[in-house]
């Protein structure tokens, strides 16, 4: 078998996106010679990866006729951010420009005795905050109900945030500063500073986040509760650390979905690594390969094709919608059905490598414009890069592949990826970091006299979904689970075709923000009274003393 040429970690940081958004996308054993055999070696994708443009949905008209723009739905502004809120050392208070989007087309300020209307906001995800805030249109349905101002900011180094400019990744010197604690006090200041500079310190904030988002604003909930009163997780693993998770459960979920649609799409697939292995062991195959494969350039390394195919099995199984979408590729319907239908429709006997490049081509290429596909040497299109520092330091998600799946049996091994962080950025993963900033461990004991006022959702088909929150923990701390949803389904835009129980996923969820913005208003409305009656019974005393 022939080697690719770079390190698992090395190779994740082009590519990471979500989607999910979170972990290294991984390869073989470093660069050996030619044609010699290698152990392949993978964790899980990033959370998506290998992402189309952006593409904007189309928002209301801002007079309220109900006409459509082509617009963008927000307005893009900047904000002066602190480099480090942790210390106090000369480099700390250096400012850093962090972009954040608005829209304030349904957005109920404060007129007389009227109260402001809430702030939802948006925690950003590992890389372009537009490219989040045009795929949560989840948020912009439900604005004009609660008169709601939206806000989504932008994670720092990702984007247009970058505290050193084109030098953000230059060093672990500068990426030190990229850490999921720095961008929570991130979020905390800048929502505070945006209520007072609107005059609205008492307006309720509810955090929404998806995946990678959703994991930072349920955190940010419980580490931040004077500031948002509530949050809405959706898809967020924030059980996939550690030992709480079973590790091989990643892809143990993505082989179900195929499996639940045809065994013989599972076993065409579970079959297809080692043949592309045999052929690909020689220059001769790989040529041969590439051109079954439509490579734009003769592939170097069999290990790229695998890759591109495990890719497209994963993404496709997260994004596993019942409408057509355009979040990580334009994939139709219900995808995991129609790549089973694809292979299906091959007559007895046919190759097995046809078989699963013809179904892993619907994820690349499902309008049918792609003449040649980029098999090697992919770009990335939302700045997400940052993602694989983030998983050598504190974002360490145990994964394997066991035998049940329908892709190569590996292992996981801490001391591994420590030195493969060290030979990628000079640094080693403080491997259960996590878990101690923000617990995770016998969860549902601790938050059930603890946490309030968050929802987790998740839907199965997702396989990031098994490092999810499945059940409730208490009254005001909700697990919405839906058997058929997938990778935050509930934060897209509603459509006429989305089946009923979406419908109802997204109703309960704006039931029970309702009811949290209902108490939270008529807590202030309580403590404004009893401020009220200490500050008149303190003018008559100072009347009395006079």
């Amino acid at each position: 078998m022939a080697p690719r040429a770079t390190s698992s970690l090395q190779a994740v940081v082009p590519a990471l996106l979500l989607v999910l958004l979170l972990h290294a996308a991984s390869a073989p054993a470093p660069a050996a010679a030619a044609g010699a055999s290698s152990k392949r070696r993978r964790t899980p994708s990033p959370f998506p990866a290998g992402l189309a443009p952006p593409r904007y949905p189309v928002a209301p008209a801002a007079d309220g006729s109900g006409n459509a723009t082509a617009a963008k739905p927000f307005t893009a502004h900047y904000f002066p951010q602190e480099l480090d809120h942790f210390t106090f050392t000369p480099n700390s208070s250096r400012v850093f420009s962090q972009k954040y989007l608005l829209n304030d087309t349904f957005w109920r300020k404060p007129t007389g005795a009227a109260a402001a209307g809430p702030l939802f906001v948006y925690t950003g995800n590992e890389g372009d905050i537009e490219w989040f805030a045009t795929n949560t249109g989840f948020m912009f349905d439900i604005a004009p109900e609660f008169g709601a101002l939206l806000v989504f900011i932008e994670h720092r180094f990702y984007g247009e945030s970058m505290p050193f400019g084109n030098d953000s990744y230059k060093s672990a010197d500068t990426l030190g500063y990229l850490t999921s604690t720095q961008a929570l006090a991130d979020f905390a200041i800048l929502i505070t500073s945006l209520k007072s500079n609107l005059s609205v310190p008492d307006a309720p904030v509810v955090v929404f986040g998806g995946s990678y988002g959703g994991m930072l604003a349920s955190w940010f909930r419980l580490k931040y509760p004077h500031v948002a009163m509530g949050a809405v997780a959706s898809s967020a693993p924030i059980l996939h650390f550690d030992n709480i998770t079973p590790w091989s459960s990643f892809y143990e979920a993505v082989s179900e979905d195929f499996k639940s649609e045809s065994l013989n799409c599972f076993t065409v697939i579970k079959s297809v690594w080692d043949v592309l292995d045999v052929r690909g062991s020689n220059a001769t195959g790989l040529l041969e390969l590439s051109k079954t494969f439509r490579a734009c350039k003769t592939v170097q390394y069999v290990d790229s094709l695998s890759n591109w195919m495990w890719t497209a099995f994963t993404y496709t199984a997260m994004t596993d919608y019942p409408t057509p979408a355009d979040f990580l590729e334009n994939l139709p319907a219900y995808p995991v059905k129609e790549m089973c239908k694809i292979i299906d429709a091959f007559p007895a006997g046919a190759d097995v490598v046809d078989k699963a490049f013809a179904a892993a081509s619907l994820y690349y290429n499902y309008t049918g414009d792609q003449k040649c596909f980029k098999v090697e040497g992919g770009d990335d299109p939302h700045g997400l890069s940052g993602w694989g520092w983030q998983a050598c330091t504190e974002m360490i998600m145990p994964m394997n592949v066991s035998s049940e799946s329908m892709f190569p049996p590996s292992g996981f091994s801490y001391k591994e990826r420590s030195e493969e962080c060290v030979e990628s950025y000079g640094v080693r993963p403080r491997d259960h970091w996590i878990t101690t900033e923000y617990g995770g461990t016998k969860i549902y004991q601790v938050l059930k006299r603890f946490g309030s006022n968050i929802i987790f959702s998740n839907g199965m088909r997702d396989p990031w979904s098994r490092g999810g929150v499945l059940k409730n923990i208490s009254s005001s701390i909700i697990a919405l689970v839906t058997e058929e949803g997938a990778h935050h389904l509930d934060f897209r835009s509603s459509t006429k075709e989305d089946p009923d129980w979406v419908v109802e996923q997204r109703r309960q969820e704006v039931e029970i923000i309702q009811g949290w913005i209902d108490q939270y208003n008529q807590d202030t409305a309580e403590m404004s009274q009893v401020i009220d009656k200490e500050n008149y019974d303190n003018t008559l005393v100072q009347l009395q003393i006079q």
